[in-house]
């Protein structure tokens, strides 16, 4: 999992599927998608996985409007195409994101 910064999201999101997870150190249950994001990584080629820290990194999460913990976006060559908010089991990721693939 790729970890991103304020600098480099746009860059980093521009091209193909890219599943961003904003997130903190201080939220319980960014600790507990992190393992499944991780399955997720190694199983799916056809989507980077990245991460970004909201604290270390509050811009990028200030000018998307994101409020909550964790929030994964799913972007495609640099658009915005789904987001949710909060944990999720892997089951449910996969069929939030296969839609999109």
């Amino acid at each position: 999992m790729q970890t991103l910064t304020d600098e480099t999201f746009t860059e980093a999101t521009r091209d193909g599927a890219v599943l961003v997870e904003f997130t903190a150190s201080w939220c319980p249950p960014c600790r507990m998608i992190e393992p499944v994001l991780a399955e997720l990584d190694r199983e799916l080629t056809a989507v980077t996985f990245a991460k970004i820290d909201t604290d270390e990194h509050p811009r990028t999460a200030r000018d998307l409007g994101v409020m909550g913990m964790p929030t994964l976006q799913l972007y495609r060559d640099g658009t915005l195409v789904a987001q949710i908010v909060g944990a999720r089991p892997k089951q449910q990721l996969l069929a939030w994101l296969e839609p999109h693939l």
